[in-house]
């Protein structure tokens, strides 16, 4: 695991995270994965479409996640 990653659900981020934070984990998360801290002109696409998605699916994620005995801020 890439520990430049934080957890980012509660209790442990005590309020929702942000975008910004989804964001760079997500990043994060690619760099390790694909090996680049920062990709090639002629992969900077699909290395920018990969942490788009993961971000997207993140925040799912951390949407749809019930952590029992966590006051979890509803959206409205």
């Amino acid at each position: 695991m890439c520990r430049s990653i934080k957890t980012l659900r509660p209790p442990v981020l005590p309020e929702e995270a942000t975008e910004e934070e989804i964001r760079a984990a997500a990043l994060q998360y690619v760099r390790k994965v694909s090996g680049f801290r920062a990709p090639a002109a002629h992969n900077q696409e699909v290395f920018d479409r990969a942490v788009d998605e993961i971000a997207r699916a993140t925040a799912a994620l951390l949407d749809g996640l019930e952590v029992r005995g966590a006051a979890r801020p509803r959206a409205t």
